[in-house]
């Protein structure tokens, strides 16, 4: 049986997030020039992923990164406080785009210590913690099976020539030989995380690896090349909250609205990946311990230093807006005015047209009705003010119009019931299909 979703997780992604609506629902416009305002600045240049069109690499794969904390009764344990010993990790990913070689990027953003990694591997997966026979590859960093990553460091193995196709899951396994401090994870995710004691690197099956989470732990990227930048090819990250983040799709499914894009994509043979960098609970203007730094801060790590990138899709505000009694998760900050949300929102498309992406906004979804306390009239009065600014204000290249394919015509301030989760907010399976549908991947080329 599912578990129960908190009103900290649920809540946090009021909102949607997905690229332009065809039939009526959307709108697309010219790329306006570029704001007179002054820029935005995330950081030098020199600390910056180059792009697709300079490397050739593209993100297949990703998480956003957040600090430790201690899981509870609603999303279950995780091992981020306590961190790992003498351990074997095996995280399984969906690709979104395939390539002839294969390298994956660590993150000890949030660490207390150098992050020791004796080894690290790749394999297809074959289900749950077992890989296919024949297809484990040891992977190196900088020619060594051995890495050391920086408290608050990031690294990249060296490739290794392996072919991957469109939506292929891999297995990749992690050694850690002694004890690692408070890992850097991503604390909410429709896939488990698996752990073994001891040396096991290599193996095929899953008989040690007894124990797991639904939770992913240092592993920021998996990225691919054709070896081949005039290929077409690149990224697309979805950038958010807890609807980005996938609350609402069914565990191991690979139903979350990134997933169904993703999706679309292969089938069109389209070469570009697309990236989930949300982050359940997340808001534009505040850090949360539940929920990752405020988006404006971390939007350079978790968009434009992802190699390849070449569009954003934007969805965040809902948290915001919301009305948060009794949230240790939506604290410090009270409810903010659509006037302050739109102008973090600003910041955001600024710092992407900087780096010459597509952006695309995404209206925030019918909050009345859900089964936790987010809603007022007040909110609601906020939320129709930053829905027709994203619709009308020319910002965005593009909208999908979330409110519209998910509101209730009978009352449009709720969702409709056949795509709703349980919790009465969320997009169940259904509903992501459809927003999903609603996207003009022209937009995305």
């Amino acid at each position: 049986m599912r578990r129960k979703l908190p009103a900290r997780v649920a809540a946090p992604l009021a909102g949607l997030t997905a690229a332009a609506l065809v039939g009526g629902l959307g709108y697309v416009w010219p790329r306006p020039a570029p704001a007179a305002a002054q820029p935005v600045s995330y950081g030098p240049a020199s600390q910056r992923a180059a792009s697709f069109k300079t490397t050739g690499w593209s993100q297949s794969w990703g998480a956003a990164m957040q600090r430790p904390i201690a899981g509870g009764e609603d999303e279950g344990p995780n091992w981020s406080v306590e961190g790992f010993g003498d351990h074997s990790l095996r995280q399984v990913v969906r690709l979104s785009a395939g390539g002839t070689k294969v390298r994956i990027r660590l993150s000890n953003r949030y660490g207390t210590r150098p992050l020791r990694v004796a080894g690290a591997a790749v394999a297809r997966s074959a289900g749950g913690a077992q890989a296919w026979p024949g297809t484990t590859v040891p992977l190196s960093f900088a020619g060594a099976r051995s890495a050391t990553v920086t408290p608050g460091g990031e690294i990249a193995s060296d490739p290794v020539p392996v072919a991957t196709a469109p939506l292929e899951k891999l297995a990749v396994t992690l050694r850690f030989p002694g004890s690692t401090g408070p890992a850097t994870f991503h604390r909410f995710t429709t896939q488990p995380a698996y752990r073994a004691s001891g040396d096991h690197l290599s193996d095929v099956g899953a008989d040690a690896y007894t124990t797991s989470t639904d939770a992913l732990y240092y592993l920021t990227g998996v990225e691919i090349t054709n070896g081949n930048n005039r290929t077409g090819g690149g990224t697309v990250v979805a950038f958010g909250d807890s609807l980005i983040d996938g609350v609402g799709a069914a565990p191991g499914a690979d139903a979350r609205l990134p997933d169904a894009l993703a999706e679309r994509l292969a089938a069109a043979r389209s070469p570009l990946a697309v990236v989930n960098a949300g982050i359940g609970g997340n808001r534009l203007r505040y850090d949360s311990a539940c929920a990752g730094e405020k988006a404006t801060a971390r939007f350079a790590r978790d968009v434009l230093d992802r190699p390849g990138v070449r569009a954003v899709i934007v969805h965040l505000g809902a948290n915001d807006i919301r009305v948060t009694p009794g949230d240790p998760c939506l604290r410090p900050g009270g409810p903010a005015t659509a006037a302050q949300v739109i102008d973090a929102q600003r910041r955001l498309v600024r710092a992407a047209r900087a780096r010459g992406l597509t952006v695309i906004g995404t209206t925030i979804l019918p909050m009345k009705g859900a089964l936790f306390p987010v809603w007022t009239p007040q909110v609601e009065k906020e939320r129709d003010a930053v829905n027709h600014w994203i619709r009308t204000s020319g910002a965005y290249d593009a909208v999908l119009d979330a409110d519209r394919i998910m509101s209730d015509p009978a009352d449009p301030d709720r969702p409709r019931l056949s795509y709703v989760y349980q919790d009465g907010l969320h997009p169940n399976d259904a509903g992501y299909q459809a927003l999903a549908r609603g996207i003009d991947l022209r937009v995305l080329r």
